[in-house]
């Protein structure tokens, strides 16, 4: 579920997948596992994507559905 938000967020914020990547310091494959589901951020990693795309760790985690801190 993490996978699906994440990407969907990320879309409507305009930001690539690259920039997620390097805005977050891992390479693209490993950003793209966090999308697919493949794998899971770390917390610390978790709150710094949360941060970037403006919405809480929650939202993304599917435990709310509001999307603004």
């Amino acid at each position: 579920m993490l996978g699906k938000r994440l990407n969907a967020v990320r879309k409507e914020k305009g930001i690539t997948a690259q920039q997620m990547a390097d805005k977050i310091n891992v390479t693209i494959r490993t950003y793209r596992n966090y999308e697919s589901d493949t794998t899971s951020p770390s917390l610390e990693t978790l709150v710094q994507i949360a941060d970037i795309l403006g919405v809480t760790t929650d939202y993304l985690l599917c435990r709310d559905e509001k999307t603004r801190p």
